[in-house]
């Protein structure tokens, strides 16, 4: 028999994660410094200067290498912190959420704009000309109505369950220990999120953590490829600048 969910404990179980999704933001912060001390003499996986980041056939490319890793999420982050942007943002944010729900997704909006910003950051102190920093990105959500409780819902989890596969996948090909600390950090951060905009879907429920996201075998979540995520998100018709990922696997 299913167990009865209380509200006061459904309350406390997102109060939660509110909690620690405050501190994961001071944490993320903090982890900067270590990506700040990085030079570009030792990102350990630096590629040649003809796999660099930058314009090719007249569309920028992600590049190789550690530093194409990099610019790889800061490209997706650059999506989620548009997309939080748009909904704590909108004219019926504070109608169309409760008041619990509205500070879920402040948090969420928060983390993702310090992590666009913690990227964008990080690449300008390795890269040796402005060139070869990704540009920012146009976003248009055609059809979605940013007030619908549920198409915000779902495209969030949709965003971030993407996002959690992508740190996943990403960090078997990061070489420099200090890029992949900070990836492991930030996917750590990533999948609070997940969880928690799952639980706001479906409270009281297992859906925190479901078998389409964290796999029966292992216990872990999902890990998908750059190939595989840019393809997935390309496919949600979102981004309208071009850009180009040949040398990411």
């Amino acid at each position: 028999m299913m167990k009865k969910v209380k509200v006061e404990e459904v309350r406390s179980n997102l109060q939660n994660r509110r909690n620690f999704l405050k501190i994961s933001g001071l944490t993320i912060a903090g982890a900067g410094l270590i990506m700040a001390g990085c030079s570009s003499d030792d990102d350990g996986g630096s590629k040649p200067d003809n796999q660099l980041p930058g314009v090719r056939n007249g569309i920028f490319d992600l590049g190789g290498g550690d530093l194409g890793i990099l610019t790889y999420a800061y490209a997706l982050e650059q999506l989620e912190a548009d997309f939080y942007t748009r909904v704590v943002n909108g004219n019926n944010f504070g109608n169309v959420f409760n008041s619990e729900e509205q500070a879920v997704l402040t948090d969420l909006y928060r983390h993702e704009v310090i992590h666009r910003e913690f990227f964008k950051t990080a690449i300008s102190g390795v890269i040796t000309s402005q060139d070869q920093l990704l540009p920012n990105l146009q976003f248009d959500y055609g059809q979605l109505n940013f007030s619908s409780r549920d198409q915000v819902l779902g495209t969030a989890k949709t965003l971030e369950d993407t996002g959690v596969a992508a740190y996943n996948g990403a960090g078997r090909y990061i070489t420099s220990a200090n890029y992949l600390l900070i990836a492991g950090k930030i996917v750590s951060i990533e999948a609070r999120h997940a969880s928690a905009i799952r639980s706001l879907l479906n409270p009281g429920s297992g859906d925190f953590a479901g078998d389409d996201v964290v796999t029966v075998a292992n216990g872990l979540g999902q890990a998908k490829k750059p190939s595989q995520i840019i393809t997935a998100v390309s496919g949600l018709g979102v981004i309208k600048t071009a850009f180009s990922a040949q040398f990411l696997p």
